[in-house]
């Protein structure tokens, strides 16, 4: 293998899943301090990707969400030819290590997943115990050096900028992240939220909420419940929200993209866990509380509650979540 190898990684497809990639990258980095490490994933992870110091650059994946899209797969692999010397499929599925493939990358790592004998020349085992362990999953393709929690960098003007744009103090706020991707059964509801932003409200703090546009339903109905909060649901690039949740004096989540950014920036952080387990991807933070009723139905990793109750957030109490939010609050703010 050259000192210097091209290495190209097929990134994931989600904001945490993306966080959680930098314990592969940091590992990478470790075992080839001279590689230029790219990272092939969708146009949106640019920002997110750019706060990692190990990457060279981000190639954006022109394709759509679960496509095959079999042609531009091909054409796309053709036009990286020569370029690389070693690839890394992180995600499982068959298509993701096509371009690889037809980019002739001689050396093509990744688990077997969905049978891709030929596809990948080197197949790392994936253990029973780290299947649904992501960022142990992830890490465990370089096949060496050492485990390391994901932090993103910060940028200190920009942070300042939006500070004195939406009125917010240094580590004078809780940032909220009500919303979840990835289905219903992750988001505690809305009025549990409600009730937390208000009793942290009396405490003296600001409360911000953080999501995408696609949250801000969710966002606006806690704005209504809890009169008093900033609202920031789509109104913030993804850089923006990485460097305001770095801001926060705490931070309280569902087991979501933002919850994994908030433990990448070293912001403390409550995460609420309902269909999905704290053993699996937990924020890799020391300074964390981690709130899950452990029902006996949970973790069922359904998109929706397939009991129709969902009683794994509905019956978790605020008050549970806002001693957990106390206890985080009494440790000396980070500087």
């Amino acid at each position: 293998m050259a000192e210097s190898p091209t290495i190209l990684v097929i990134g994931p497809r989600w904001v945490g899943d993306m966080v959680m990639a930098q314990c592969l990258f940091s590992a990478l980095r470790e075992l080839h301090p001279n590689a230029a490490i790219d990272v092939l994933a969708p146009a949106w992870a640019a920002p997110l990707v750019a706060r990692m110091p190990e990457i060279r650059q981000q190639i954006d994946l022109p394709l759509k969400s679960g496509a095959l899209e079999f042609r531009i797969r091909r054409r796309f692999g053709r036009l990286l030819r020569g370029r690389y010397d070693i690839a890394y499929i992180m995600p499982g599925s068959w298509k993701s290590a096509l371009i690889p493939y037809f980019a002739r990358i001689p050396r093509r790592i990744g688990n077997l997943r969905e049978m891709r004998y030929g596809l990948l020349t080197d197949i790392v085992p994936l253990p029973d115990a780290v299947r649904r362990r992501t960022a142990q999953a992830y890490f465990n393709l370089a096949q060496g050096g050492t485990f390391r929690a994901p932090r993103l960098t910060v940028d200190t003007a920009n942070q300042a900028a939006l500070l004195r744009r939406f009125g917010l103090g240094m580590k004078k706020f809780v940032a909220l992240m009500p919303g979840a991707e990835f289905g219903p059964a992750k988001r505690w509801p809305s009025e549990h939220y409600a009730g937390l932003a208000s009793d942290l409200m009396a405490k003296g703090f600001d409360v911000a909420l953080f999501g995408s546009k696609n949250d801000a339903d969710v966002t606006a109905e806690i704005a209504r419940l809890a009169p008093g909060v900033v609202d920031l649901a789509g109104k913030t690039r993804l850089e923006d929200a990485i460097d305001l949740i770095s801001a926060a004096r705490l931070a309280v989540s569902n087991d979501s993209g933002l919850m994994h950014v908030a433990a990448a920036v070293g912001t403390p952080i409550v995460a609420v866990y309902g269909s999905t387990s704290p053993d699996n991807t937990p924020p890799l933070t020391e300074r964390r509380e981690l709130v899950w009723l452990g029902l006996s139905c949970s973790p069922c990793h359904k998109k929706i509650c397939p009991l129709g109750h969902l009683n794994c957030l509905k019956t978790l109490e605020v008050a549970r979540v806002a001693a957990a939010a106390d206890r985080l609050l009494e440790m000396p703010a980070a500087a």
